[in-house]
């Protein structure tokens, strides 16, 4: 089950050349967006310290340090932000398209989730860091694994967390959904999740400035992260995110996890708006 690297048809768009102007936007917003991301982190460890002993998995507090500093990080950055339709309120999961590092702040910033991604991202310096903080599941993709994970998902959802997948498995461009894997759904039939648990598809859709290459936003192939981050920081004009929350799907309302993907994908795939 190991995760593959999406490549587009098309030649990736070239590097932005940043001037003398552009050098002083990404400072001007890279140093507060640092600062915020760190005092963040620094106070969701020391409040974890009194909430872990008195609440175990559950979270009270520090999930809403989470969700402002991603709002006020796509602030920061000058991405416009805004999101559609009802978010689910009963316990279970979310999917989404997956097209950018800044997914981290479009879905963090509209409620609270735990993201489940590969174990090897816990060891990543800074990022591991900060998806341990956050609560982060890693999971080893292994059939092997298979009852751990029923354990760790049913540990997580009695503990009232919503756990938030990307299906498609990689990263893309942002300008169509890839078909999403059916494995990953598997674990929500077992017989103490099924009838307990909500799916609810997201669509996320990254619009880049009037006269930009649409795929601006986009990180995906051989991409490096730091380039990617630095043309974001740099950006003379900023586009706009926009977040749609379908309608929940129950568990329990499909034969299996191959009809359940398949209609969490044409649900996120109906609303990616170009």
């Amino acid at each position: 089950m190991a995760a593959e690297t999406w490549h587009s048809t098309q030649s990736e768009p070239p590097p932005e050349k940043i001037d003398a102007l552009g050098w002083v936007r990404a400072i001007l917003r890279g140093v507060p967006l640092i600062a915020l991301v760190l005092a963040g982190l620094i106070l969701t460890l020391l409040i974890r310290l009194i909430e872990a002993p008195l609440f175990g998995l559950r979270r009270p507090w520090t999930p809403t340090i989470t969700i402002l500093v991603c709002r006020w990080g796509l602030r920061l950055l000058g991405i416009g932000y805004r999101v559609k339709g009802q978010i689910m309120h009963e316990a279970g999961a979310v999917v989404a398209n997956h097209t950018s590092w800044l997914d981290i702040f479009s879905l963090n910033a509209a409620q609270r989730i735990y993201f489940v991604s590969k174990a090897e991202v816990a060891s990543w310096p800074g990022i591991g860091w900060l998806a341990r903080a956050t609560g982060t599941v890693f999971i080893k993709r292994d059939r092997k694994e298979a009852r751990n994970q029923i354990t760790v998902f049913r540990d997580r959802l009695d503990a009232g967390h919503k756990l938030l997948f990307f299906p498609e498995g990689t990263s893309t461009d942002g300008q169509q959904v890839l078909p999403f894997k059916p494995t990953l759904f598997a674990a929500f039939f077992d017989e103490t999740l099924r009838d307990r648990t909500a799916i609810q598809p997201v669509t996320v859709t990254y619009h880049a400035p009037a006269g930009a290459d649409p795929r601006l936003y986009g990180w995906w192939g051989d991409m490096d992260l730091g380039p990617h981050l630095l043309a974001t920081l740099a950006a003379k004009r900023q586009g706009h995110i926009e977040v749609v929350f379908h309608e929940a799907l129950h568990v329990a309302d499909f034969a299996n996890r191959k009809t359940l993907s398949a209609a969490l994908e044409t649900a996120v795939r109906s609303g990616l708006r170009r």
